[in-house]
């Protein structure tokens, strides 16, 4: 089983910074695209932000300028940053990757994290 472990989240204050991060472990094959969805109260679960294995990410329209997304190969792990915090940020933050099972490796399959939330007041 490939296990997604996200860590980071919690309440914040408005202009505070948030760091997520996200672990893959268990039987890790390899690790294409990891990234970053949310989901605010009421509303559909939407993309943040991508970055491949080479390290080039991809934001989504309402994430460029204000996330930054990087990851470290080595620990299969990938990270999450905002400088300033606003209040429409609360949501559940899921961790996602493409990648393979050490059983099946030649067939591609995406794993998600359980989600962490994130709560920034005002």
């Amino acid at each position: 089983q490939v296990q997604l472990v996200e860590s980071g989240g919690g309440l914040v204050q408005a202009g505070g910074p948030l760091r997520l991060s996200c672990a893959a472990s268990g039987s890790v094959y390899s690790i294409d695209v990891m990234g970053w969805y949310r989901q605010a109260p009421g509303k559909q679960r939407e993309l943040v932000a991508t970055i491949g294995a080479r390290g080039t990410p991809a934001y989504a329209d309402s994430a460029k300028g204000r996330f930054s997304i990087s990851r470290d190969n080595a620990r299969n792990t990938v990270y999450l940053q905002r400088n300033s915090l606003k209040p429409e940020d609360t949501a559940v933050y899921y961790c996602y990757a493409e990648g393979y099972h050490i059983s099946t490796p030649w067939e591609p399959q995406i794993f998600w994290g359980q989600g962490t939330q994130v709560t920034v007041s005002s």
